[in-house]
C-alpha cells in the first residue's frame, strides 16, 4: 500500500514540474478619454483583439508565441481614424506580462523584464 501511495505521489508530482508551457499574459489598456475600436494586436503566427474599448477599460488575453516577428496594435479613434504602431519583437518561447497602454499621447509598450522581447526602435 505504502508502495502504491509513493508511486503514486512520484507520478503526480513529475507530471506537474513537466506541464509548464511558455506564454505571454497581455493586457491592453485604454487611457484616453474616449472609447476605441477595432483593437488588434498581432504577433507572431496570429492575432488578438476586441471590438471595443472603453476609456479606462483592460482587455486581458493569454497567448502562445510560435515563431518569431515584431507585434503590431493597431485601433480606430472616435474620429474614425486607424492608428498602427509597432511593437517588440518576440521570440519562440517567449513567457512574461506584457502591458500595452493606450494614451492620449502615445502607445507604450511595457514587457516585464522576464518577458523575452526584443524592443523594436521607433521610426
Amino acid at each position: 500500500m505504502r508502495i502504491a501511495s509513493l508511486a503514486a505521489l512520484v507520478t503526480f508530482s513529475l507530471t506537474l514540474s513537466g506541464c509548464h508551457s511558455a506564454y505571454v499574459e497581455a493586457t491592453v489598456s485604454n487611457r484616453t478619454a474616449s472609447p476605441i475600436s477595432l483593437v488588434e494586436v498581432a504577433y507572431p503566427s496570429a492575432s488578438f483583439g476586441t471590438q471595443n474599448l472603453a476609456p479606462g477599460a483592460d482587455f486581458h488575453y493569454r497567448f502562445k508565441v510560435l515563431g518569431s516577428g515584431a507585434m503590431k496594435l493597431t485601433y480606430t479613434d472616435t474620429a474614425h481614424q486607424e492608428h498602427v504602431t509597432p511593437g517588440p519583437t518576440l521570440n519562440e518561447g517567449a513567457e512574461g506580462i506584457l502591458t500595452i497602454l493606450i494614451t492620449p499621447t502615445a502607445i507604450q509598450w511595457q514587457p516585464a523584464p522576464t518577458l523575452k522581447a526584443i524592443p523594436t526602435p521607433t521610426p
